[in-house]
């Protein structure tokens, strides 16, 4: 004799939507933040990390920029590789950058309540938007400087960047998700009054560095900034959007 035993249906579920909410967002920024530091360590090592260490020579007076008759070469010889201060720098640059991809995650969130839909290649816009934001913006007036030049009190520097990034960040999205026109002019007052108020100046200017090598500084910080940026919305977002799947149609048995 069989017994028959009715089928029993399992419904699938998401339990605890919120709890899932943090679990994705949290690992995404670990996931981008850690490659995208990583990336930022190895590319300061190679291209910015070089003429700084340049730079430092005219700071100590091992070389001297217009003086002493003579001209100083433009690729003197630097301190090699060291793992102490090579891995620390790297450490640091992924700490970093871990953080900035939890405030961008949290703005990929939060823009879609507006119907926005986040994957790896519109994670690019994110990340080029917030290199606009952090470095770009702010190094119109302030620019990355090399040692040994004069600057400014670095707490009044300090502020005037936070300011800076926040009016930055407001103006953005405003224009990202905003339809209204008074909006708009509020961005573009916005992105303005940081550099209309001005940055901190010193009281006068000096630098034992050539401008020559100055500029080449500020220019790679800001593009191997640009690059590492990329990566950071590149990979939040790719990761963002599959977690998410994950999360709609994964496990959630009650």
């Amino acid at each position: 004799m069989f017994c028959t035993m009715p089928r029993t249906t399992y419904v699938m579920r998401r339990v605890f939507p919120a709890t899932d909410m943090y679990t994705n967002l949290i690992s995404s920024a670990l996931f981008a933040g850690g490659a995208a530091g990583l990336i930022s360590g190895l590319l300061q090592l190679m291209f910015v990390q070089p003429v700084l260490l340049h730079a430092e020579l005219y700071e100590v007076g091992t070389l001297v920029h217009f003086g002493a008759g003579t001209s100083a070469s433009a690729n003197p010889v630097v301190l090699g590789p060291e793992l102490l201060r090579d891995g620390l720098s790297v450490l640091f640059n992924i700490l970093i950058y871990c953080g900035y991809a939890m405030l961008l995650v949290a703005a990929m969130a939060l823009a879609e309540g507006f119907g926005t839909v986040t994957n790896g290649r519109n994670g690019i816009v994110w990340g080029v938007a917030g290199f606009v934001t952090v470095q770009l913006l702010p190094a119109f007036s302030l620019a990355p400087e090399v040692p040994g030049v004069a600057s400014g009190d670095v707490y009044d520097r300090q502020v005037w960047w936070v300011l800076t990034v926040v009016s930055a960040s407001t103006a953005l999205w405003f224009i990202a998700f905003s339809r209204r026109r008074i909006a708009w002019v509020a961005a573009v007052a916005l992105l303005l009054a940081p550099h209309l108020f001005g940055a901190p100046e010193p009281d006068y200017f000096t630098g034992t560095a050539p401008p020559e090598v100055a500029a080449l500084f500020a220019a790679r910080s800001l593009g191997s900034g640009l690059f590492a940026w990329s990566v950071l919305g590149c990979v939040a977002g790719l990761f963002w959007a599959r977690a998410e799947n994950r999360s709609a149609t994964g496990p959630g048995l009650i």
